[in-house]
């Protein structure tokens, strides 16, 4: 999908896809928003010292360098597992300033990320195995058990098929009791979607500009 880079109000890159004219993230601030609902809200939560994570659409990669620095920072052991069917071009993710404003020395980490190969699990430190899988995710047939869940999907306006019962049940099929699923989408359809394929859900406030994120538990 063709796309094109602006910038939000915390400084942060974001990209606008004029096709079905909708942003990656909130034009209110691209890094707190993913620190707000998937760092704070969900991985935060979790427990374990060995998290294995689940990411629907990596898209510009910002949720996947945030989830390296919690794991940089509390000396958890991460296994990223994120699915994208369109991969942001690389020429985009070169321009993106996420290291800048989160951590200069992540630059590497963050270049590495869209460097390595699709389908194919890499080290990118001692702690952190990215595995990227260029997948359309209604498809995608899950071998792995999962303790955290960012659903970073576009909206359920744009991409109904991605927010059905059927694909959150597939998901809770394939992770471990007490998994955690937050996403930036509060409307009710999604809540009750969740609920019917077992996730216990709470609306939790949102970042700037959003009221209500949603939370499940398994």
């Amino acid at each position: 999908m063709n796309s094109e880079l602006i910038i939000t109000e915390d400084g942060s890159h974001s990209l606008y896809v004029s096709a079905i004219d909708e942003c990656y993230h909130s034009s209110h601030g691209a890094i707190q928003e993913s620190r707000h609902i998937f760092i704070e809200a969900g991985l935060k939560n979790c427990t374990r010292n060995d998290i294995c994570i689940l990411e629907i659409g990596f898209g510009t990669g910002l949720n996947a360098l945030l989830a390296y620095q919690f794991a940089l920072q509390t000396g958890k052991i991460i296994h990223y597992i994120t699915l994208e069917k369109f991969p942001v071009s690389s020429e985009q993710t070169g321009l993106l300033n996420y290291p800048g404003l989160i951590d200069e020395q992540l630059t590497g980490v963050f270049k590495s990320m869209h460097e390595v190969s699709w389908n194919v699990a890499t080290n990118i430190s001692p702690f952190f195995v990215l595995e990227k899988v260029k997948v359309d995710f209604t498809k995608y047939q899950h071998i792995n058990q999962y303790d955290v869940i960012f659903f970073d999907a576009f909206s359920p306006e744009k991409q109904p098929e991605m927010w059905s019962q059927e694909q959150f049940a597939k998901i809770a099929a394939h992770s471990n009791q007490g998994a955690i699923l937050t996403t930036y989408c509060a409307k009710g359809v999604v809540r009750r979607a969740l609920q019917s394929a077992g996730f216990k859900v709470e609306r939790l406030p949102g970042p700037p500009g959003k009221r209500e994120i949603l939370r499940g538990v398994l």
